[in-house]
């Protein structure tokens, strides 16, 4: 069985196992990217959607079109508001912070959130990197045209990793920093990411069943569904059925190529200097990769945590990947109390281990080679592949 094949069987016995009776969205017509609704909950109360140009961007990746990219903008309550910036995740748009954006306007806030290049109602250029430092590049390049010197910006999982790049390369422009269930903790060897490779297409993500997408949005993503969130099964289900679907997937698949082959974030997170806070769900089924390596989210969270200078950490008990719409109301506080002050949140304190014992007198000496005497493997002695098997050009 392939790679692919494998996945979608795993993907539809957790859609089978997850879903029960639930309403099906196969039979309903296809959906626009520009037709997403983009409002607020509840009162559907729609935002106001821009589009700007980006020809630095364009400029910078030799682009042969100028892309757009489109965002929503909610004004401050005074001329010196604060800035806050909403990154989304791998295979979302901005609506994924649909829990976010009033909430953080009501409290003064200027927010602005964006739609990536691939995403949403944002062009999706195939000639594009989909790095996440092409990415950031444009969160700064948006950022500059609206006139925001010193955003506050929050990234969700590939958010969370473009934001960090953000923060390494481009400290004086950056106020604070929130990390939400972020990649670019998580290392791949290069085995793994062959995986990755191997394992993400187009025809994967354009033709998954609908109990597919059940299981990796619900199941994969969620510790506490509930209806009104069936919005993101009905507009995956009806987009891939739109015209611009397959540069959506395409984008898709690039992006998961930057995020495992790209390990820029990964080897400069000392290098972030900005205040930042990191929230993750204890239960996340997706950080770190559960068809490579599994392990705990916490043991990530705390890597990363532990590499970033002053960075605070808060876990959400019993919430899942997209934590700020599996859990909003315990994210919101938490994030909202962060930036009150963020300088003055509490750092997280790794555990040191405890020093060794000294043997005691008479003791014998430890004999080398002995149980319990081994060095645990170094990540080059487990993940360099031997001159036999190693990738060839």
């Amino acid at each position: 069985m392939s790679t692919s094949r494998a996945i979608s069987a795993l993907l539809l016995a957790a859609g089978l196992s997850s879903a029960g009776c639930v309403r099906s969205y196969a039979s309903q017509p296809a959906l626009s990217f520009q037709d997403l609704d983009y409002s607020t909950d509840g009162s559907k109360q729609p935002w106001p959607v821009h589009r700007v140009a980006l020809p630095d961007i364009a400029e910078r990746y030799h682009l042969a079109t100028v892309p757009h990219v489109a965002y929503v903008d909610l004004p401050g309550a005074s001329p010196d508001a604060k800035t806050v910036v909403f990154v989304h995740g791998l295979g979302s748009y901005l609506k994924f912070w649909r829990a976010q954006l009033d909430v953080f306007h009501a409290r003064g806030y200027r927010v602005l959130a964006v739609d990536l290049p691939g995403y949403g109602k944002s062009d999706k250029p195939a000639t594009f990197p989909y790095t996440m430092e092409a990415m950031a590049d444009v969160v700064h390049a948006l950022t500059r045209q609206l006139g925001v010197d010193r955003p506050i910006l929050v990234g969700h999982s590939m958010g969370g990793q473009t934001s960090l790049s953000y923060a390494i390369r481009y400290p004086e422009a950056l106020e604070a920093l929130v990390l939400v269930s972020p990649a670019g903790f998580e290392t791949f060897t290069w085995k793994e990411k062959a995986w990755f490779a191997r394992a993400m297409s187009v025809d994967f993500i354009k033709y998954a069943p609908e109990a597919s997408i059940w299981g990796s949005v619900r199941q994969g993503n969620f510790m506490h569904w509930r209806p009104e969130l069936d919005w993101l099964i009905e507009e995956r289900v009806r987009l891939a059925k739109s015209p611009e679907f397959d540069s959506y997937a395409y984008a898709n698949v690039r992006t998961v190529q930057g995020l495992a082959h790209n390990d820029f974030v990964r080897e400069n997170l000392e290098r972030v200097s900005a205040p930042t806070l990191i929230v993750y769900g204890t239960d996340d089924r997706l950080i770190p990769n559960p068809f490579l390596h599994g392990g705990e989210a916490r043991d990530i969270m705390e890597h990363g945590a532990s590499r970033i200078p002053g960075a605070a950490l808060v876990a959400m008990k019993g919430c899942g990947h997209t934590v700020q719409l599996d859990c909003p109301a315990p994210f919101n506080e938490a994030v909202l109390g962060f930036l009150k002050d963020p300088a003055s949140a509490r750092p997280f304190a790794s555990k040191v281990a405890p020093p060794e014992k000294e043997p005691k007198p008479g003791a014998p000496a430890p004999v080398p080679g002995a149980p319990g005497t081994q060095p645990s493997p170094t990540p080059a002695q487990d993940d360099a592949p031997a001159p036999s098997d190693g990738p060839r050009p």
